[in-house]
């Protein structure tokens, strides 16, 4: 399994129209046919230190392998949202982890 893992911090001025852009290109991500489960949500309200919650929304998308991440990355809907959806945000953090056979 390869998991990308991408956290948006969201321009505080957004418009509603900019905002609903960019939820609905980040729920198109999830449509892509390499991405076999996926998860887009907010920071949960817990509070720890140890606890990153600066973002704005953070996207989850599970592929079989790196060969369906690599898919995705080039996908026209991925291209779509980066080109439509990138004045949106002033961040965007990304963490690819890949289960190690443990």
């Amino acid at each position: 399994m390869f998991v990308h893992s991408v956290h948006f911090w969201l321009k505080p001025d957004l418009s509603d129209d900019d905002k609903r852009q960019f939820l609905d290109g980040a729920r198109s991500l999830l449509t892509c046919p390499t991405v076999k489960k996926g998860f887009l949500g907010v920071p949960a309200d817990t509070d720890r230190p140890i606890i990153e919650r600066s973002h704005s929304y953070t996207l989850i998308a599970a592929f079989d392998d790196k060969a369906g991440h690599d898919a995705y990355q080039v996908h026209p809907i991925h291209d779509k949202f980066r080109e439509e959806c990138e004045k949106c945000w002033n961040r965007v953090l990304i963490f690819d982890s890949v289960d190690d056979g443990v």
